[in-house]
């Protein structure tokens, strides 16, 4: 199953850079590569479910609807109990093609179920990167203070420091 890390590469892979939103799944063999890394096989089919998965969480993970493209990602999906020798251990039964993707839902599924509200899209609102939030008091804002943070920071003191300065004072010109 995927983990925690996994998840945050798939939410964060399609970031703003210079203004720009990227897709980092965009191209197939990046997508296949970061499949094969996380037990997949690549292939059209997997990369189309894949990519519907994220575009989803994504949206659940934002508040917006997406309740509809997950239950079609999600059909024909089953989490099947094993007996063994500790316990019961659960199994995925998924069309090959839609496994991995299936295993991304159930990640982000187990995340908001360990941690919920934890996962979240950054306050800026120029970036499309997502924070899962370890922080004891759970106040992060931004994905990351260093970039994000730090640029709101500034604009927001910018704008203090604008406000209470007003129209420049020009001294009054001096006759001789």
């Amino acid at each position: 199953m995927l983990d925690d890390q996994a998840l945050m590469q798939a939410l964060n892979s399609t970031p703003v850079v210079d203004g720009r939103r990227q897709d980092l799944w965009r191209a197939d063999q990046e997508l296949d590569r970061w499949a094969r890394e996380h037990g997949g096989l690549g292939g059209d089919a997997e990369r189309r479910w894949l990519r519907t998965a994220r575009d989803a969480l994504q949206a659940v993970a934002s508040a917006t609807a997406a309740e509809t493209r997950l239950a079609e990602l999600l059909a024909g999906v089953h989490k099947v109990p094993q007996p063994s020798a500790s316990g019961i251990e659960w199994h995925l039964e998924a069309p090959t093609e839609r496994r991995l993707a299936a295993e991304l839902v159930l990640a982000w599924a187990d995340v908001e179920e360990r941690m919920p509200g934890r996962l979240r899209p950054c306050e800026n609102p120029e970036c499309r990167l997502f924070l899962l939030d370890r922080s004891r008091a759970n106040t992060a804002r931004w994905c990351s203070m260093k970039t994000c943070g730090n640029r709101l920071k500034a604009r927001r003191h910018q704008a203090r420091t604008r406000e209470t300065s007003g129209p420049e004072q020009r001294p009054a010109s001096r006759r001789s």
